[in-house]
């Protein structure tokens, strides 16, 4: 039985209620023209005279039509500072020659052979931190009059609903002002373009990579819509793929891209602020009674206080006397600023009796330990006990917390913790084909009142199986054990794997990865569940509120790609150490189980995303269990955790002006307490694709293709999953160049919106992921399928960090003052050429470190941060990076700690590289520089000329 969370049925067709009061005065609609009518130019007089200098991108623009824009662009002027010297030095500015004629062919994949290179006429570049600094050029061919942005004309919420209305009202409603976009002025260069124009064939590839858009700011927030919609909650946790929606489906269908959102419903708050807590007593959580919708600053109070009306279904619903208020003159209730729920787009409700189906659960841990030959060996138990017997006193839920241990290799050893003993029993069963319980009672036991008994366990657990040459594992039979002993309260179980399943129910074959797979219809089999027991057994735990992580230590072969899906589909987790040993591994492993144990986790959870009249979510991505066609089960949630969905629109015609998305989470949280917590959020609807493309947020839309790309690699081809995202993106850029190639005389320019500037370079960067990039040889099959698990629910900000890793220079700033170094540090786009031979460089992709050291680094700096010397040509691969007596290395060591804290949710491996150094150097170093040409894969400036070619028609 689920937790209920109210009546769900979907609302009855109702009419649309406009957005006027009678007798009101009717306020100005907030996303139409503000300022006066200006004609469209004089037909030829959108290019400038021939000599004439281009004004900045982010210069004034002239008098035009007002209306939503979005954030304004960056106010520092981006070409700042005196020419670079080296590879990327700016060039003379060549002149422009008229493009080749070309026609849409079809898209290439990124892993296929690139396209000759064009010569490249250098443009304005982009108002951004993502390029390389250098004087404000001068392009007579295509002047940026203006930005892309402009501040909001209003930053107040839609109006309060009035009666209904036909949809003709909408019409003139819309008629107060010019439609977004609706005239020729409007449109003026409102874009950013490259131009592409030498000849097909030519040797010099004629690209000013300067101007080539780069990231190199990370991740975006969209937080400028909160001053158009400040009772939003914030985009940490609920982003649009483009904040405005499309009115029909017609529009629809030219967008392209995913259309939905990321939620990160437990994301650590914006600026340390805490979420207000609300608890309503004896009047209950005001609800509509119809669609279920949690009060919220959107609703609007009518009849003097006494009723409010829902802003998702517009029914009237009554407010109870314990919550009355008065309303002001506008309508207002005098009380709002007072109330959180009325005021604030993220609160949390306590919820009352009826939102529990039993007592809350206490916060419960199951261990599943692998005691076989290579765990022992590894030293993965001794890292095991210690850092869970240092997490005991930080586990959330004290004094209530449960814990339990069960141990295996080709039998299962039952341990009792027992409060009156003063040493564990193990207890061994060895029939494998009918497990059962050695006790009723003693395995999952009170912390505070076994403590002595559970530490005693810890302390002798490396030595208990010290002598162990078993080199079985019965994973199968011990899911089910630990299955018996959770299944009456739930929890947490965490299973260390160590080899290949071997015996019992759930034994894996060593399937490996098979090169004559790739490229066939059977290519997919290799990435999914070989046995359905795992998926069978997910079920169960998930029914039973039990959340898996999935902690895989094997040297060869292990089968994540089974083992996952019992994370997969019980909101869990899976991490992955190849080939691991305590030596190396174990500072990772320490960091990475103790947040596991210790992150503040919502329990027993279901959450849903309610839509606005016309809209609804149709498709979901993540780690969860579909309960119903739109309640998300998870038995374990926390902050680490992201999920992805996809919009779709239920009527040909949207008939309102905005459309409002609620998501509620109910859980219980670790003091015992049932809770809902809901982010609240609005969005315009919007007649004009230009607008839609305008409102754009990549971060949401890469996040959203990542996950789709990852599914899709479930059941087709590598190279068919990297083709479907080349013509999402070719359709998507078409589309949008086919708005301005009439007026404007765009011909050999790759055409693009200031919002997607980044798009190109991110998908190219998905194609060359761990878990989309080549074939066989590239990746192993684990590797691929464990990265392919992580960006199933990573927040956006690291799922960019992922794709495009961090690259930093150090060893120039490791002389400065140690306060100085953080605001020193300034990432590098991904390539060869700016990694000097003389450099020590840092790449950070939120799960590992990769220190490059150049050829021709001084050896004293090396042996003074690694503490050793490159003379005796030591293994890298064996060096552990500790603090030296010298202020080289305690310089280096704080840059990696200020790294790591500024994402505590991982802890990336240090991996040191010398240049010239095979293998290790190509698949540490050189396979994550995504803009370079490597193994049949396109370099960016390749990139970007395929899709000027596919673009154009």
């Amino acid at each position: 039985m689920q937790p209920p969370m109210g009546n769900e049925r979907p609302p009855p067709p109702g009419r649309p209620v406009s957005a006027f009061v009678p007798g009101a005065a009717v306020p100005p609609p907030p996303f139409a023209a503000g300022g006066p009518f200006v004609p469209p130019p004089r037909q030829g007089a959108l290019l400038p005279q021939p000599g004439a200098a281009a004004p900045p991108f982010g210069a004034a623009q002239p008098a035009a039509m007002g209306g939503y824009r979005g954030p304004p662009p960056s106010q520092a002027p981006f070409a700042a500072g005196p020419l670079p010297q080296g590879p990327f030095a700016a060039s003379a500015q060549a002149p422009f020659r008229p493009p080749p004629s070309s026609s849409l062919g079809q898209p290439q994949s990124p892993t296929r052979g690139s396209l000759p290179a064009p010569n490249y006429v250098r443009p304005p570049p982009l108002q951004s931190q993502g390029f390389y600094p250098g004087a404000q050029p001068v392009n007579p061919q295509f002047p940026m009059s203006r930005p892309a942005f402009q501040q909001p004309v209003q930053t107040m919420p839609p109006p309060p609903m009035g009666p209904t209305a036909s949809f003709g009202n909408q019409a003139a409603y819309l008629s107060a002002g010019p439609p977004v976009g609706g005239t020729l002025q409007s449109l003026v260069e409102d874009f950013q373009s490259l131009a592409l124009s030498s000849a097909p064939g030519s040797l010099d590839p004629g690209v000013d990579v300067k101007a080539l858009p780069r990231p190199l700011d990370g991740d975006e927030e969209p937080v400028k819509l909160l001053e158009a919609y400040p009772l939003n909650c914030h985009p940490r946790y609920f982003r649009l793929t483009t904040h405005a929606i499309p009115a029909s489906q017609s529009l629809v269908s030219r967008w392209h891209l995913p259309l939905g959102a990321v939620v990160h419903p437990l994301a650590e708050s914006p600026n340390g602020e805490e979420v207000p807590v609300i608890n309503f007593g004896s009047a209950g959580v005001i609800r509509c009674r119809r669609c279920r919708t949690y009060i919220n600053p959107y609703a609007t109070f009518a009849d003097a206080g006494r009723k409010w009306r829902c802003n998702l279904c517009t029914l009237l619903n009554d407010v109870p006397g314990e919550y009355f208020c008065a309303l002001d003159a506008s309508g207002r209730r005098y009380d709002t600023d007072q109330r959180p729920e009325l005021s604030k787009g993220t609160v949390e409700f306590v919820a009352p009796t009826e939102y529990m189906v039993r007592p809350p659960m206490p916060p419960s841990y199951f261990f599943l330990i692998d005691v076989s030959v290579s765990a022992v060996r590894s030293g993965l138990l001794e890292v095991v006990a210690k850092t869970i017997k240092s997490c005991l006193d930080e586990l959330p839920g004290f004094p209530r917390t449960q814990i339990g241990f069960l141990t295996f290799d080709s039998t299962l050893h039952f341990h009792n913790f027992k409060s009156s003993l003063s040493q564990p029993q193990m207890m061994v069963v060895a029939d494998l084909d009918d497990v059962f319980l050695p006790l009723p009672d003693d395995l999952l036991v009170n912390l505070v009142d076994s403590r002595h008994v559970v530490e005693s366990f810890l302390d002798s657990l490396p030595n208990m199986f010290h002598d162990n040459v078993n080199v079985e594992s019965a994973l199968g039979p011990a899911l089910k054990a630990a299955f018996m002993v959770m299944s009456q309260i739930g929890g947490k179980l965490l299973v260390f794997q160590s080899t290949l399943p071997s015996l019992g129910i759930g034994r894996l074959r060593l399937r490996g990865d098979d090169v004559r797979a790739y490229g066939t219809d059977k290519e997919h089999t290799l990435r999914v569940p070989e046995d359905p027991f795992y998926k069978q057994m997910a079920a169960e735990f998930t029914k039973n509120q039990i959340a898996v992580d999935i902690f895989s230590f094997s040297e060869k072969y292990s089968d994540i790609a089974s083992l996952g899906s019992l994370a997969k589909y019980t909101g869990g987790q899976v991490y992955h150490y190849p080939s691991f040993q305590a030596a190396t591994h174990g500072d990772k492993l320490k960091h990475e189980l103790s947040r596991d144990l210790t992150r503040e986790t919502a329990w027993e959870s279901v959450m849903r995303i309610r839509c606005g009249k016309g809209v609804r979510f149709t498709t979901y991505h993540g780690h969860f269990m579909l309960r119903s066609t739109d309640l998300l089960a998870l038995p374990a949630v926390d902050s680490d955790k992201a999920f992805g969905m996809q919009l779709s629109l239920e009527e040909t015609l949207m008939t309102t002006q905005t459309v409002y998305f609620q998501v509620a989470l109910l859980y219980t949280s670790s003091s015992g307490e049932r809770r809902i917590r809901v982010h609240t959020a609005a969005a315009p609807v919007v007649t004009d694709l230009s607008e839609m493309y305008r409102q754009a947020d990549t971060g949401a839309i890469v996040s959203l293709l990542g996950r789709i790309a990852v599914e899709n690699s479930l059941s087709d081809k590598l190279d068919s999953v990297r083709q479907q995202l080349q013509l999402k993106l070719v359709r998507s850029l078409k589309e949008y160049r086919n708005l301005y190639v009439v007026q404007h005389r765009i011909g050999g320019r790759l055409i693009f919106p200031e919002s997607l500037r980044f798009l190109p370079l991110y998908i190219l960067a998905i194609c060359k992921s761990l878990a989309l990039r080549g074939g066989y040889a590239d990746v192993s099959l684990d590797e691929r399928c464990a990265a392919g698990f992580s960006m199933m629910i990573l927040p956006v900000k690291r799922l960019l960090n992922f794709v495009y890793p961090s690259l930093y220079r150090l060893d120039e700033v490791l002389t400065m003052e140690p306060n100085k170094i953080d605001t020193s540090l300034k990432r590098l786009p991904l390539t060869m050429q700016c990694l000097h031979t003389g450099g020590l460089y840092l790449l950070d992709d939120g799960f590992n470190f990769i220190v490059w050291l150049g050829r021709m680094l001084p050896p004293e700096l090396v042996s003074n941060i690694l503490g050793i010397s490159l003379a005796n040509f030591p293994d890298l691969s064996k060096i552990q990076l500790r603090e030296c007596d010298n202020e080289f290395s305690r310089n280096f060591m704080k840059i990696l700690k200020n790294l790591r804290e500024k994402d505590p949710s991982c802890q990336q491996l240090c991996r040191v590289v010398r240049q010239g150094e095979q293998p290790r150097e190509g698949f540490l170093m050189l396979s994550n520089l995504v803009e370079d040409q490597m193994a049949a894969t396109s370099s960016y400036v390749d990139w970007i000329q395929q899709i000027h070619r596919q673009t154009q028609g």
